[in-house]
Order: C-alpha cells, then structure tokens, then sequence
C-alpha cells in the first residue's frame, strides 16, 4: 500500500463533495488549492470559495494562487510534500505544476470522455439532447481532458431532467468514482487506458449569446436548451409588450406537440397559463425572471403583469 499525501484543487460546490468523500473516507488531503477571494453580491464583499470554506472548518492547509506558474506558489505546492494531486472543476494546470507529484494527477471530468471535452459538459450534454451521460477520471497530460482514462462510470439523463438535477446526481457519483481511483493508485493497480481517437463531441465555455433562445428552433431543441440552462445561467429572450422591451430569463418549461396558425414567438396567455408558439407546437413557461425582478412562477407574473395583444418573445 502506497503512503499518499493528497493535495486537492478546486473551487465550486460541486468540487466540495468529491473533497469531503476524501475527508470521509479518511485519507491525508495534506494541502487544497482554490481560487483566490472575490467581491460578489451586491455589496461586493469578498467571497471565500465553497471548497475554501470546506477546506478551512476541516483544518486544511489552503493555497490561493492568482497565478499557478509563480515561483511563490509553486514553492508553497511544493513545500506540501503532496505525491498524489486530484482536481476537480479547476484551472487548466502548467506542466510544471501537475507532473510534479510522484504518482501523478488525475481530474475527474463530468462526461464520458473523449465526448464533451471542455468547460460545460454537463450544459452541452443536455442541450444536445443525450440520453446518457457519466463521470470520467483520467491522468492529466498537456492538452485539455485527453489523458489516459482510469475509471468511468455511465447514468442515463431523464427526458426532462435539468442542468441542476443532472449536476447533483453527477456531483454524488463523481465523488465515489474519485474515491474508487484514489483505492486503484495506493495499492498500484491502476490500468489507465489511452482515450480513444474518436470525433468527439465538445463542450465549449457558456456565454450570454449561447443562451438566448432561437424561437424558430425546433420544440425539442428550444426545449433542451432551456433545461440545460436552468438554474444558471438560464436560457433568456426578449419580451416585446407594446413599444417595451424586456430582457427575460426561462427557467421550468413544459413543451407540447400540437400543429397550430400562430406565428412563433407568439405568447398565448390565460389566467393560470403562459404559452410560447413554436414550430410544431407550444413551450409552457412556468417560472421565469423578468429583467429587475425575482424569479417567480408564472401564476404569481400574471396576477400583476399585463401582456398587451400583440405580446411576443424574439
């Protein structure tokens, strides 16, 4: 059995519960690396990391480097004696700092790699509409997510599960599937396995324009994008009420095939209801956020909001 000093890297809430499984299961995280403090909120006061926060109730040592090719941090890294590094939802790491440990180190990627390579992969596996998904743990090399895969693990996506539910479910089998690695390379019985050279599909980084909603897209897609948007950063459009307009956020849909006249983007409201027309049916709005107010569900926006009668979204 291999005596391993851990040092961990990463920085939102779904890094803390891989970090906690490895509190848990009781091996030496002798140091974590996070990002550095930011002002946030209103009152931009700064805000410590999720991981930060685990890292500093447990007693761990926490380094918060701006850069991670200083000579300060990587003396500091070094000076943490780690021969194992495991990231999760990080940075891209220089060379010089994840082929430092002995026994090197391995990121855990939410998808089943080499599909969906890159910064949103869970966004992108709902927004293309997949019926299955997982977590990968893998060695990491020079480029982003191509090293030699370790272990993997496969769940399937609900036809209406959202970014949020699927990020929960991967967050908790991403944390097992970390610990199951860790067992493999302290008693030596890893067997990475080089990732095939396939056409893979990617996952490039969210953006505002990537989230705006193409009314004139089919219902199964419009569909997948809101889901795959919601809680954040949420898909958005444009409300056209009268001569105002109004950036608005969509976050719980229903969709509902039916051939009708109206031209898409149209909005049909009743009392209780606010539907969208798109090709080959209706996209059923049940929570969304107006430009300036709170999320609220669709009920509550129509006890106090008027559509005029000629009310569209583009």
């Amino acid at each position: 059995m291999r005596d391993l000093r851990i040092v961990f890297m990463g920085t939102p809430d779904f890094a803390v519960s891989t970090l906690d499984a490895l509190v848990t299961a009781k091996f030496n995280v002798v140091g974590v690396v996070t990002a550095p403090d930011k002002p946030a909120g209103r009152g931009q006061k700064m805000q410590q990391s999720p991981v930060k926060n685990y890292a500093l109730a447990h007693n761990l040592t926490v380094l918060q480097p701006s850069n991670l090719k200083s000579e300060e941090f990587l003396t500091q890294l070094k000076s943490l004696n780690g021969n194992l590094q495991i990231v999760v939802a990080f940075r891209m790491l220089p060379k010089a700092v994840w082929q430092l440990p002995k026994y090197g180190t391995f990121n855990l990627h939410a998808s089943l790699l080499p599909n969906y390579r890159g910064a949103a992969p869970i966004n992108w596996a709902i927004i293309n509409g997949e019926t299955k998904t997982g977590v990968s743990t893998f060695f990491i090399d020079e480029k982003i997510d191509t090293g030699n895969i370790i272990l993997q693990e496969e769940i399937t996506i609900g036809k209406d599960e959202t970014l949020g539910e699927l990020h929960d479910k991967l967050m908790e089998i991403g944390s097992r599937l970390v610990v199951k690695t860790v067992q493999q390379i302290e008693k030596g019985i890893v067997k990475a396995i080089k990732q095939p050279e396939i056409e893979e599909k990617s996952a490039p980084k969210i953006f505002t324009e990537t989230c705006k909603i193409n009314w004139n897209d089919s219902l199964s897609n419009i569909y997948n994008l809101i889901r795959g948007l919601n809680p954040t950063p949420a898909a958005w459009t444009t409300l056209i009420n009268n001569k105002e307009e109004i950036k608005v956020k969509i976050y719980n849909v229903k969709k509902e095939s039916a051939s009708h006249q109206h031209k898409t983007g149209t909005l049909i409201t009743s009392k209780n209801e606010i539907k969208v027309a798109v090709t080959g049916g209706y996209i059923i709005i049940e929570s969304l956020q107006l430009a300036g107010k709170k999320q609220m569900d669709s009920k509550s926006l129509l006890n106090g909001f008027r559509f005029q009668e000629n009310a569209h979204l583009q």
